[in-house]
């Protein structure tokens, strides 16, 4: 099956651009581009680093509960951007909890806190828990856990795949990462201003009632994924069973606001 939807990245104003619908099964529906091209993920790099907080968790080499990051907060805080640091800087900006301050701080602190529990450096650790068991032979972490990989369609596919229907995880700890942690939190949505509440799982942000948003109108409100502002994104939604990616070479701008819940409203439609 090929989506004719996923031909419209051809008129998006991007040099390049690739992109591919899966299912749970890792069926893939259509690509299409130059989807074994590598991309930065910028911060699409999250969910993969989260992925791998959680295997450290299922491992026993850490709690999501205990002390991690400033005083105060832990794995989870940091998880869920609820740390109170500030956005790229290891700066404490509100009590741990009380607000959703989307954190690249936050994700090398995370990062930090495994390597310390774990004594393999978190690049090693990604591709040891993440990456090699899914075959994600040409995704690389090259710096921040925060935004710092580097991807092909092909490779998210196969991850899309997984945080449907887990292998490397338990079910259960899956299916917490994409429930809303801190339920009612106020927050930024990077590009898409204050929302009330900015719904956040460990690591993937929910959509929940945000608008304006990045996915679809007919995104359902359990939709859950991540974007980069490197001009990437990521996002499945349970209740139409699948998962899209699309990766780009231009940076994230009012071209993407425009373009992306266009886009998804497409292929949610023909999957119809």
């Amino acid at each position: 099956m090929s989506l004719k939807s996923l031909t419209s990245i051809e008129n998006w104003p991007v040099p390049t651009a690739a992109a591919g619908v899966v299912r749970a099964d890792g069926t893939v529906l259509g690509t299409h581009g130059p989807t074994a091209q590598r991309f930065p993920l910028a911060s699409v790099t999250k969910p993969l680093a989260a992925y791998a907080v959680l295997v450290a968790y299922e491992e026993g080499a850490i709690e999501l509960d205990e002390p991690a990051g400033p005083p105060g907060a832990t794995v989870r805080h940091l998880l869920a951007h609820t740390s109170g640091l500030a956005f790229d800087e290891h700066r404490v900006m509100a009590p741990p909890g009380e607000r959703r301050l989307y954190s690249n701080a936050g994700f090398e602190q995370l990062g930090d806190h495994v390597t310390k529990a774990t004594d393999i450096p978190f690049t090693e650790y990604l591709r040891q828990a993440v990456l090699a068991p899914l075959g994600m032979t040409q995704t690389t972490l090259d710096g921040s856990p925060a935004k710092d990989a580097v991807s092909t369609v092909d490779d998210l596919l196969r991850f899309a795949a997984e945080i449907q229907a887990p292998r490397l995880l338990d079910p259960r700890t899956v299916a917490e990462a994409m429930t809303v942690q801190y339920p009612g939190t106020k927050g930024v949505l990077p590009g898409y201003g204050h929302q009330n509440p900015n719904d956040w799982g460990l690591g993937f942000e929910i959509r929940g009632s945000k608008t304006p948003h990045w996915t679809g109108t007919s995104s359902s409100p359990r939709t859950f994924g991540h974007f980069g502002q490197s001009g990437t994104f990521l996002w499945t939604d349970p209740d139409a069973g699948v998962a899209c990616v699309a990766l780009t070479d231009r940076a994230f701008g009012p071209w993407a606001i425009e373009a992306w819940p266009a886009f998804t409203d497409a292929v949610l439609t023909e999957l119809r």
